[in-house]
């Protein structure tokens, strides 16, 4: 049996920053992520990506102005770094089986979903989002590609996400 762990820091790991707001966001909402996590990773992934997406999220000094699409984005977005480091691990030989139960399988209607949420964003923040989530650019890398300045891609960001969790609400 997993032992079940808190959705705070650990004590061995210097919290960034007090945040009172991201505590009170996890004691009110950690449950729900875990239970996220868990329908689409499984028990023993959703954990370890909640206590990830704590530290993410407390290291950005991001607000939680809409906690579960901020807790959400930053849980899948950890997943998805979770998988590319897993793919850049030399694979053993004879262990097809462990990676194909550590991929994360989307039905198609979610990818779909996802794919028309994305599409519907206004053209300048779906370049911005897809060469950050997709292209896996820096804002930085982004500003100098699109000859526009770092605060206007995080400004594009800011928007491109909360468009997409808004659709992911409804």
């Amino acid at each position: 049996m997993v032992e079940s762990r808190s959705f705070e820091p650990s004590q061995s790991e210097p919290e960034p920053e007090d945040r009172p707001e991201l505590e009170a966001a996890y004691r009110t909402h950690g449950r729900w992520l875990v239970d996220f996590l868990r329908r689409r990773f499984g028990h023993e992934a959703a954990e370890d990506l909640a206590q990830e997406t704590y530290l993410r999220l407390a290291r950005s000094g991001a607000g939680p102005r809409n906690p579960r699409a901020l807790m959400a984005i930053t849980a899948l977005n950890a997943a998805r770094d979770q998988g590319r480091r897993r793919k850049a691990r030399p694979r053993l030989v004879g262990d097809e089986n462990a990676m194909a139960r550590e991929s994360y399988p989307a039905n198609q209607a979610e990818a779909l979903l996802l794919k028309q949420v994305v599409l519907s964003l206004p053209h300048n923040l779906r370049v911005v989002f897809l060469l950050s989530r997709f292209a896996g650019l820096t804002y930085e890398e982004i500003a100098r590609h699109c000859g526009i300045s770092i605060k206007t891609v995080e400004e594009r960001m800011s928007k491109a996400l909360a468009i997409c969790a808004a659709h992911l609400r409804n």
